[in-house]
Parts: structure tokens; C-alpha cells; sequence
């Protein structure tokens, strides 16, 4: 195992983190603008507001992609698992 295999490992690993948390982080991001527009029309400061649409977003985002990123984080796992066998031999 050289540098080059080592970085190649972290470029993947972060690469395959940002991939799967790219669905969650941009749902939190829309749904974050939009409860702020609407409680900047209508000036209301309930602190409830923000966080509960947030979840909703979130859990469904979750059932909707949920298979697609397990999936993808099983594949990099079972990439993983068999580097680490191809060193150990």
C-alpha cells in the first residue's frame, strides 16, 4: 500500500460522504429559505416554525433516497472490506 493508494482511499470516502448526504443537505437548505421567506412576509417568530417543516422535508427526503444511499454505502463498504483483504494477503 502506497501514498497514492491511501489518498485515492480518502478521495473516495469523502467523495461517497458528500454524495449521500447531498440529498438531506440540500432539502434542509431549500425548506430552510423558504420558512424563512415566509415568516419574513409574515412576521412571525415561532422558533417551532423552522425546525418541524425541516423534519417533515428531511424524513421524506430519507424514504425517498433511503435505498440509493445505502446502496451507495454498502458498495464503497464492500470496496473497502475487499482492499483491505488484498493488503492482508
Amino acid at each position: 500500500m502506497d501514498g497514492n493508494f491511501v489518498i485515492y482511499l480518502g478521495r473516495q470516502a469523502m467523495e461517497v460522504s458528500l454524495l449521500v448526504s447531498a440529498p438531506i443537505l440540500l432539502t434542509c437548505v431549500v425548506v430552510g429559505v423558504i420558512v424563512t421567506l415566509f415568516q419574513a412576509v409574515t412576521s412571525i417568530r415561532d422558533m417551532s416554525l423552522t425546525v418541524v417543516p425541516k423534519l417533515v422535508a428531511v424524513g421524506f427526503v430519507t424514504l425517498l433516497f433511503g435505498n440509493w444511499m445505502l446502496s451507495t454505502m454498502l458498495k464503497f463498504t464492500i470496496e473497502i472490506f475487499s482492499q483491505i483483504q488484498n493488503v492482508g494477503h
